[in-house]
């Protein structure tokens, strides 16, 4: 089988590069064999995401959960706080990612691109890339997009794997039985990282992610089980266990990440972009497979480094200084000025839910703060996390 462009993976960064290409008349071959399947993870889309998703998926396709607002506790403290998530700027919904994704694969399908279900067990690089997908006839791409994850079989082929430091381990339960129309979010700094509860339709997902040079996926899930214990919040549920990696790039890792090359290129989580801070991804990989079918619909011999410069200068800017600002947010001291902060002024709750709905970017975050004329309780967190930037 022969076509202009070959998609490796069929999540939403994949699906909706896919549908964009075949759209604008290119032959498109979207290649997963994983579908239908539920992802492991939050499954939070904020507005901007679903913006950007609009033109092929309605939200009312998605089965989503609409969040009321964003409960931050502190545990060893017995503190709280919380901020709304009900304004028309911060829309956050949570959908289930087995309906989410399917709709967006299906989406790919009905806008023209080929799609085969199968797992790519090896690509031979040249002109063209030659792809062998199990079960299934060899494909033959003018160019490549992979679209594979964070263990991306495209990434390993024409660059390297993300090391053991840039990755985050995540695990977690799914509590079924029981849900909410909140999500719950602690900093925890033992092992450094946080813990979450997402409500999805009919249960929580509940989880935690460290980086993985710093810890283990035991020592995180016997951490997040005392959480859970501590909390009470997966009471009567009954729990089934999960756990996947995150890439999670230090600001170094960004200036050096290989993101394309001849005749191929990366989105979403295969190119390692994830805010390294809250490690959303789905808005990233939605954007990064629009600019990626930007540059390729402009021409392929020049896609791979026209992709490249709009996303360092659109999307690694933005991660480069949320890594700076990282290890800040985990600290103890951090949480505790946060929750202060919080619990005395509006202002500062609605900088901290765009921040959670993803309408505020890192780098007007510090100038957002002092707006609020605030300013003992602005500068005291901002410069709780500067001090270890």
């Amino acid at each position: 089988m022969r076509c202009d462009v070959a998609v490796i993976g069929g999540g939403p960064a994949g699906s909706v590069a896919a549908a964009t290409l075949a759209r604008r008349g290119a032959r498109v071959v979207l290649i997963d064999g994983s579908h239908p399947r539920e992802k492991p993870c939050g499954g939070g889309y904020t507005g901007r995401a679903l913006a950007l998703i609009e033109p092929l998926v309605s939200t009312d396709a998605l089965e989503v959960t609409r969040i009321r607002e964003a409960r931050f506790l502190d545990t060893p403290r017995a503190r709280a706080a919380s901020v709304n998530l009900t304004t028309r700027d911060n829309t956050l919904v949570v959908a289930s990612r087995a309906r989410a994704d399917s709709a967006l694969f299906e989406a790919a399908g009905r806008a023209g691109a080929t799609i085969v279900r199968g797992r790519v067990t090896s690509i031979g690089p040249g002109r063209p890339h030659r792809i062998v997908v199990e079960r299934s006839a060899d494909i033959e791409a003018a160019f490549l997009i992979g679209a594979d994850g964070a263990n991306s079989l495209v990434r390993r082929t024409f660059s390297r794997p993300f090391r053991r430091s840039e990755l985050s381990v995540a695990t977690g339960f799914y509590a079924r039985g029981i849900s909410d129309d909140a999500i719950v979010l602690e900093m925890v700094d033992a092992p450094t990282g946080y813990i979450w509860s997402f409500p999805r339709n009919d249960h929580l997902a509940i989880g935690i992610c460290a980086q993985a040079g710093d810890t283990t996926v035991g020592e995180v899930r016997e951490a997040l089980t005392r959480w859970m214990t501590r909390t009470g919040i997966s009471r009567g549920a009954t729990l089934e266990p999960y756990s996947w990696p995150i890439p999670s790039l230090g600001e170094a890792d960004f200036a050096r990440v290989e993101l394309s090359g001849d005749g191929w290129l990366t989105i979403g989580d295969a190119a390692g972009l994830v805010d390294p801070i809250t490690r959303e991804g789905i808005f990233f990989a939605v954007q990064s497979a629009l600019f990626a079918a930007d540059a390729v619909s402009a021409g392929i011999a020049a896609a791979a480094a026209t992709y490249s410069r709009r996303v360092r200068e659109e999307i690694v800017a933005e991660l480069m200084l949320a890594a700076r600002l990282k290890a800040g947010f985990f600290r103890p001291r951090c949480t505790r000025l946060l929750l202060d902060a919080l619990s005395s002024s509006a202002k500062i709750q609605a900088v901290m839910a765009d921040l959670v709905a993803g309408t505020q970017p890192y780098r007007t975050l510090r100038r957002r703060l002092m707006a609020t004329m605030e300013f003992r309780l602005a500068w005291t967190w901002w410069r709780s996390i500067q001090r270890t930037a």
